[in-house]
């Protein structure tokens, strides 16, 4: 019976829950605002993790953004050591962070959905 999901899928899932957890319990730099991890692409060599995250800051302004991004990536060698600790592989992938804007771009869609329904109900 062959698996539902490929290993790289499998770790990917478990590196996001993970990662999700450390980043709210194990970093408190006052930098660093509200992150979600949206996922989490493997190298098909497992050597490296592309995470992508949300950040959620209250004037949406994208220096916060990019600020949060920074000290995750310089936390990405301590995170990566902490994963070590709780995954089962022989070799824990580096991991590089990036932001996900699909929330924003999505936002963004539906505004215009909305604005060309109501431009169309006034005509």
């Amino acid at each position: 019976m062959p698996a539902e999901y490929s290993r790289t899928e499998r770790l990917g899932e478990q590196i996001k829950r993970d990662l999700a957890l450390l980043i709210q319990r194990g970093l408190k730099d006052p930098r660093l605002g509200m992150v979600t991890v949206n996922f989490c692409d493997l190298s098909k060599d497992l050597s490296y993790a592309d995470v992508n995250v949300t950040v959620f800051v209250p004037d949406d302004s994208d220096d916060k953004i990019v600020q949060s991004l920074t000290v995750l990536n310089e936390a990405a060698p301590f995170l990566r050591m902490e994963l070590g600790r709780g995954l089962k592989v022989r070799k824990v992938p580096y991991l590089r962070f990036h932001y996900d804007d699909s929330l924003k771009r999505g936002t963004r869609i539906n505004e215009l959905i909305h604005e060309a329904l109501k431009s169309d109900q006034h005509d």
